[in-house]
C-alpha cells in the first residue's frame, strides 16, 4: 500500500511525495507534487502499472545512455571476446558521442534517423553503419525488455544497403607463386592441410595430433584461437584458446589419403600404386584398402609425394566442396 509523505523545504514550501512499494518491498517514490491529493493520485496511479507488469522505476529512465552502457548494459552483455572488442571500439567511435548525454527515455526514432544521415555523409560504409545499428539496437532491446524505457527507438529506421559482392578465387598460377614462396616445408605443410581441409586459420593453428584418427583419417574440429587485444584477454594476453570451433559445434571430417600420410603421427613409408612420388613398401594404416577417396586434379599445382618436382606436377586434391575457402586468405598475400 502506498502513501503520501509530507515534507517541508528550505523556504518553508510543503511538498508531498508520492511513495509505493515495488516487487521486492522496497519504497519508490513516484514524484513530490504541491497538494496530498495529487501525490496520492500518483502512487496509486504507479500500483496501477505494477499489477499490468510494467514493473520499471521511471528514474532509470532518466539516466544517461553513457552512464547505462558502461555501468549496465556491456559488463552484462554476454557474447564473443572478439564481437566484445568490436562491439567497444563501435560505441566509443560511433555510438556514445552521439547518445552519450542524452537520457534514455529521450532518444526517440527521430534521432537516431539523424544519426544514420550523419554516418552516412561523413563517408561510412554501408555495412558499418548497420553493424553500428545493430548495436544500438541490442542495447535498447535490452533496455525495453527491463522496463528502462518502454520505446524502441530503432524499430522502423532503415539503413543504406549493403551489397553482396562475389568472392574472388584465386588461379592455380596464383596459388603456386604463394606457395613456392613459402620459407620452409612447415609452413607449406600448413597450408597443403588447409586447402584438403578448408579450415578457418584459427582451428587450423590449433589441431593436434590427437585430433586425427588415422586409422579412419576423420579429423576432428574441437578449437580455435583468436587474436584480441590485451585489455579484452582474461589474463592480459594476445591469443585466446577457446575450446570450442568458430562456429561453436565440433566438425567432422576425413581427410584423402595423401593429406593424412603427410601429416606428423603417419610417417610409415606408402604404396606408390596408391599415392604419388611414395616411397615402396609397407602400407601405413591411413592409406591401407578400403579407404579410398575420391579424388581431382588441377593442373599447375604441385605433388603432395615427397620424390616429385612441386613446381611442375599436378596437386591432388580432393572432392571436398569447402577446399577453395583457404584461397581468400591466401588471396590477402598476393600482390595487387
Amino acid at each position: 500500500m502506498g502513501f503520501s509523505r509530507k515534507r517541508t523545504g528550505a523556504g518553508g514550501r510543503v511538498r508531498y511525495t508520492a511513495i509505493y512499494r515495488d516487487l521486492r518491498g522496497r519504497q519508490r517514490s513516484a514524484g513530490s507534487f504541491a497538494t496530498r491529493r495529487e501525490a496520492d493520485r500518483a502512487w496509486q496511479r504507479a500500483e496501477v502499472m505494477l499489477g499490468l507488469g510494467r514493473v520499471g522505476d521511471p528514474a532509470r529512465g532518466r539516466q544517461t545512455f553513457e552512464r547505462y552502457v558502461e555501468d549496465t548494459w556491456f559488463p552484462n552483455h554476454q557474447v564473443e571476446v572478439t564481437t566484445r572488442q568490436v562491439y567497444w571500439y563501435c560505441l566509443r567511435k560511433h555510438i556514445l558521442p552521439e547518445f552519450g548525454p542524452m537520457k534514455m527515455v529521450e532518444i526517440l526514432p527521430e534521432h537516431v534517423r539523424e544519426w544514420v544521415t550523419k554516418m552516412k555523409d561523413r563517408g561510412l560504409s554501408p555495412a558499418m553503419i548497420a553493424g553500428n545499428k545493430v548495436i544500438l539496437s541490442g542495447i535498447f532491446t535490452t533496455a525495453l525488455n527491463d522496463q528502462i524505457t518502454f520505446l524502441h527507438p530503432c524499430k522502423g529506421v532503415k539503413t543504406p544497403t549493403v551489397p553482396v559482392k562475389p568472392y574472388t578465387i584465386i588461379t592455380p598460377e596464383q596459388f603456386s607463386a604463394v606457395y613456392e614462396a613459402l620459407p620452409d616445408p612447415m609452413w607449406r605443410l600448413l597450408v597443403e592441410t588447409d586447402i584438403e581441409s578448408g579450415l578457418r586459420w584459427g582451428e587450423l593453428t590449433e589441431l593436434r595430433v590427437r585430433d586425427i584418427e588415422f586409422g579412419s583419417r576423420m579429423l576432428t574440429v574441437s578449437r580455435t584461437v583468436v587474436q584480441v587485444s590485451p585489455k579484452f584477454h582474461p589474463a592480459g594476453g594476445r591469443f585466446l584458446v577457446k575450446d570450442y570451433p568458430e562456429d561453436r559445434e565440433f566438425r567432422r571430417f576425413k581427410l584423402s589419403a595423401h593429406a593424412c600420410h603427410e601429416l606428423p603421427g603417419c610417417d610409415q613409408p606408402t604404396d606408390s600404386s596408391r599415392l604419388e612420388g611414395g616411397d615402396t613398401g609397407r602400407i601405413c594404416q591411413c592409406c591401407s584398402p578400403g579407404t579410398s577417396s575420391t579424388n581431382w586434379t588441377v593442373p599447375g599445382w604441385p605433388a603432395s609425394g615427397p620424390n616429385q618436382d612441386r613446381s611442375k606436377s599436378p596437386r591432388t586434391l580432393p572432392g571436398c566442396p569447402a577446399w577453395w575457402a583457404t584461397f581468400k586468405a591466401i588471396l590477402t598475400k598476393l600482390p595487387v
